[in-house]
């Protein structure tokens, strides 16, 4: 659980709450439901709008990495392709066959797997990369589903506040009404712009870290496969994939 996380979004509403408190309000003066089913509903609304079935579906799978982030682990990542290749130089490639069948990434495995069937390590670059940029597009697909809905919602914030105008002005004979329509037209804003600003773009950026991480991750795997492939020194390859470290 990254703690991190969970603090920044509370912090971050909390500085509004007690911010407002400061000035002298209330939390009720910043409670709405008119505002909140206009903000939420259009902004959810236009990115499902937008937004292809199977991409939508895996933007809400990816959306547990802001609080529970995949776990990488680029220095057990490193040990364990360079005692892939310390056991290809002492039983040839057809020795990490039993090391593929045992290997949970499913990535990784493949990587093996090409090795086992003696590909050509220029073939085994092209496949393995070309299954790397294609996580990294689909991934970042999602991502971007955050980033839209950032966009979204200060806008329709903007149109929440207009309606709430728009009430105000055809009620001005009844002082009673004013109030409501003046609230939602503050209120709307200021969901629209701190839905945004305080979560969706900061869960569009931590999710772009995280398909990064992925994908340099991958790139060390390949650089390793294809060390293994050229039959280079296990020494070498580990001093190789440890700038992978920093």
């Amino acid at each position: 659980m990254d703690l991190l996380s969970i603090i920044g979004v509370i912090l971050g509403f909390a500085a509004i709450i007690g911010g407002n408190f400061i000035e002298g309000g209330s939390l009720g003066s910043l409670v709405n439901l008119p505002a909140a089913v206009i903000v939420l509903g259009g902004t959810i609304g236009a990115a499902m709008l937008q937004t292809p079935k199977d991409c939508l579906k895996r933007a809400m799978r990816l959306f547990r990495w802001v609080f529970r982030p995949p776990h990488i682990d680029f220095h057990a990542g490193v040990n364990r392709v360079t005692s892939w290749s310390v056991v290809a130089r002492k039983e040839g490639l057809l020795g990490l066959e039993r090391l593929a069948e045992e290997e949970k990434d499913s990535f990784a495995r493949k990587g093996l797997e090409l090795l086992v069937d003696g590909n050509e390590p220029d073939a085994i670059r092209r496949v393995l990369e070309g299954d790397m940029i294609l996580q990294e597009q689909r991934n970042m697909d999602a991502v971007r589903v955050y980033e839209s809905m950032g966009g979204y919602s200060p806008t329709i914030g903007i149109i929440g506040a207009v309606m709430g105008l728009i009430h105000v002005m055809s009620n001005l004979a009844d002082p009673e009404q004013l109030g409501p329509g003046i609230a939602v037209a503050f209120v709307a804003t200021i969901y629209g712009v701190a839905l945004a600003n305080l979560f969706l773009l900061p869960i569009a950026n931590k999710l772009k870290q995280c398909v990064d991480r992925d994908s340099r991750y991958h790139e060390m795997l390949i650089e390793g496969v294809m060390g293994i492939a050229d039959g280079e020194n296990p020494k070498a390859i580990e001093v190789k994939l440890s700038g992978y470290l920093t």
